[in-house]
């Protein structure tokens, strides 16, 4: 309920207060006395409403209430691309850097589902319980990220265009703003490689093929 419409509530209160105690205040008898009879029929006609009446009245006529539900989400995005270019380019944490590191040197010269799908692999091992529960754990688990070296992950070029659209990806990824086609895989490898794996096959995007 708006605030203009409790306003007008407690004025409808305050009125049907006010009338019933003038009924019965000293001296409203002595007024009726010099009142005409053809005065009086004619006030009763016009009888105060109830306080029911008026907090009826007063929601009827108020406007709905919008509900939170049907108004627009800035999140939702006509395409990938148009997701990707809305977010900041500046890392909020570490867990955000450390996904971003994954999407770039995994994925950088991926199109953007390509790079989206690589990060959600990322993500998805760090929610499974099967892998370390952080992100950066995850990159640094040992022998899962070709590009890792003794645990560390390597520090990418800072204003390159590819490191600023990894921090964008990756954003998208973390807040769930946009899924891709593979977005419950767990592993991936490049195209060019056959590792043989006994894995769930959920398809292939770019130069990856992710499974289960």
């Amino acid at each position: 309920m708006t605030f203009s419409v409790r306003a007008a509530i407690i004025a409808a209160v305050s009125l049907c207060v006010a009338a019933g105690v003038g009924a019965t205040a000293p001296g409203a008898a002595a007024e009726a006395e010099k009142t005409p009879l053809a005065s009086i029929n004619e006030a009763e006609s016009q009888q105060v409403p109830t306080m029911a009446e008026a907090l009826a009245d007063l929601e009827q006529d108020a406007p709905a209430a919008i509900d939170p539900q049907d108004e627009a989400d800035p999140a939702d995005y006509a395409t990938l691309a148009a997701a990707v270019a809305a977010q900041p380019v500046a890392a909020e944490d570490a867990q955000h850097r450390c996904l971003a590191v994954g999407i770039y040197y995994e994925s950088k010269g991926e199109p953007l589902e390509g790079q989206l799908a690589v990060a959600e692999v990322i993500l998805n091992r760090a929610k499974s319980g099967r892998f370390p529960s952080s992100v950066c754990g995850v990159l640094t688990q040992r022998g899962q990220f070709s590009f890792v070296r003794g645990g560390t992950l390597p520090t990418p070029p800072e204003g390159s265009r590819a490191w600023k659209t990894a921090l964008a990806v990756a954003r998208v990824a973390r807040d769930d703003m946009w899924d891709s086609r593979v977005s419950k895989a767990l592993y991936f490898h490049a195209r060019y490689v056959s590792p043989g794996w006994r894995r769930a096959r959920i398809g292939a995007v770019g130069n990856h093929i992710f499974y289960r």
